[in-house]
């Protein structure tokens, strides 16, 4: 019988099925499906399970391995194979390359090194003209190479071990020095790092102190950094129950000031304190960390002296190592503003630099003290009051540089109240003489000329002192002493 007509959308319906029928039967099953279709195991069995799973998972994983070694290699002539990161398969990886052929897997290596050969106890190998000896260039070679090996993880000396190198000797020394070299750089380069002062960071030996500190009942706690200076890192920390060894309470709030221990910043600052005859027997250069503890003593009794004048300043509490401990200036974690910082009225002002003017007189006049490096960045402003930190670099006028010091403070001064509009602010030259009480002709107030008039001064009074073996004026005490005055001997 004839078959019955069918429309259009059916033929074309039937023929797709067809096309797609074909399409499926191009491509391989997968081995899973095989597998399955061999042997037809039970799917029910949850071990059966999991190694179709992990077959599947390990071809996944090889083809990615593969795509990643493609990647890396790229268009070099060297190639590195993945070869031995593949997952081993109870069936054959279509997608691998015929060509591909593992060098690890066969016995004839040609990129295998030939092992050294070991030189008898005699000396040499072979007789007459086939003599080699412990010294023949091709044996050296292959040994240095082999060599390479107990260098240190840190050097990388390239995949060259698995291929026939011969090094040569210089070649090999050079290999060697920079080596050492590396691993010393190295050395140094962690040792400057665990026992340095860094950024708003202390090294393990402070931290150290610091948790003593803590342990002892000195300190509460240590809040955190408040600021950092060319010299010192300066930390907030609360004040503990247990006093300190000159039997005074520790205060509710106290300051942390700890000195760099890298010494950079100490390079250019030892004139400071090398002519200081309080410390010029124990200065030594051979001993850079001791001066940094220097430096703290030098602060602590700068401090004393200030406090028995009545300076406003910070009040010393303990001292150890190169870690001063002062009181706080400031209210609730709060530091006092700097008086660059304080947003001050006129009065105020002009209150502030009556008190700076008669705090510089008494450093002079009754501390035998010159700052050294006073200016708006040292003075705090707190109770209506101007108070004087940093003075660790602080020295006598009979310094032999004191007075040159003192001169520079009074420009930093003279020149930040001239600039805040302060009118009763004296020049530079007026408020030294005020200071000093020396009465140095100011003439045109040619620096030069003043300035001249000032080393001059300095040097009568080193060469008084190099005569007669003692300053130009007596000290009554460690903490005391009169001005300095001109040399009448000249």
């Amino acid at each position: 019988p004839a078959a019955p007509a069918c429309s259009l959308s059916e033929v074309m319906s039937e023929q797709l099925a067809k096309q797609l029928d074909e399409e499926n039967a191009v491509f391989p099953a997968p081995a899973a499906e095989l597998l399955l279709a061999d042997e037809a195991p039970d799917t029910a069995s949850d071990l059966m399970l999991a190694q179709m799973l992990q077959m599947q998972f390990d071809r996944e994983f090889d083809d990615q391995l593969r795509r990643e070694e493609k990647k890396f290699n790229g268009d070099s002539k060297v190639s590195i194979s993945f070869e031995n990161y593949r997952m081993v398969h109870p069936y054959d990886d279509s997608d691998s390359s015929e060509d591909e052929v593992d060098w690890q897997d066969t016995r004839h290596d040609p990129y295998r090194a030939d092992k050294p050969q070991t030189t008898p106890r005699k000396g040499f190998t072979g007789k007459g003209k086939n003599i080699t000896t412990k010294h023949d260039e091709v044996t050296c070679g292959r040994k240095n190479t082999a060599r390479m090996d107990n260098f240190a993880p840190e050097v990388h000396v390239g995949d060259g071990l698995g291929m026939d190198l011969k090094l040569s000797n210089q070649v090999f020394n050079s290999l060697k020095r920079h080596c050492y070299s590396e691993q010393r750089r190295s050395a140094r380069l962690h040792e400057k790092k665990e026992h340095s002062t860094a950024e708003q960071a202390v090294d393990p030996r402070t931290r150290l102190l610091m948790y003593k500190m803590v342990n002892a009942g000195v300190l509460e706690n240590i809040n955190g950094c408040i600021s950092t200076g060319k010299e010192s890192v300066v930390f907030h920390a609360d004040g503990g129950s247990h006093e300190t060894g000159n039997e005074q309470p520790v205060p509710d709030e106290v300051v942390l000031k700890v000195f760099k221990t890298t010494l950079n910043e100490f390079k250019n600052r030892d004139r400071y304190i090398k002519d200081d005859y309080r410390f010029k027997d124990r200065f030594s250069k051979l001993n850079p960390r001791k001066i940094i503890r220097l430096w703290a003593e030098k602060e602590m009794h700068n401090l004393g002296r200030m406090k028995k004048a009545e300076i406003p300043c910070p009040e010393v509490v303990l001292l150890k190592k190169h870690i001063l401990v002062m009181s706080f200036i400031g209210k609730d974690h709060i530091p006092a503003p700097k008086l660059k910082d304080a947003m001050l009225n006129s009065e105020d002002l002009k209150n502030a630099y009556y008190q700076v003017l008669h705090m510089m007189q008494q450093l002079y006049q009754e501390c035998n003290l010159v700052h050294a490096d006073l200016s708006e960045y040292n003075m705090l402003w707190h109770e209506g009051k101007v108070w004087l930190i940093d003075v660790s670099q602080s020295v006598e006028p009979t310094h032999p540089h004191g007075l040159e010091f003192l001169f520079r403070d009074c420009r930093n001064v003279s020149t930040f109240f001239q600039k805040r509009g302060v009118s009763e602010a004296m020049s530079t030259y007026d408020l030294f003489n005020a200071v000093t009480g020396l009465n140095i002709p100011v003439g045109t107030e040619d620096e030069a000329e003043f300035m001249a008039e000032i080393v001059a001064l300095e040097k009568r009074n080193e060469d008084h002192i190099q005569k007669r073996g003692k300053k130009t004026f007596p000290v009554t005490s460690e903490d005391g002493g009169p001005p300095l005055e001109p040399d009448a001997d000249d």
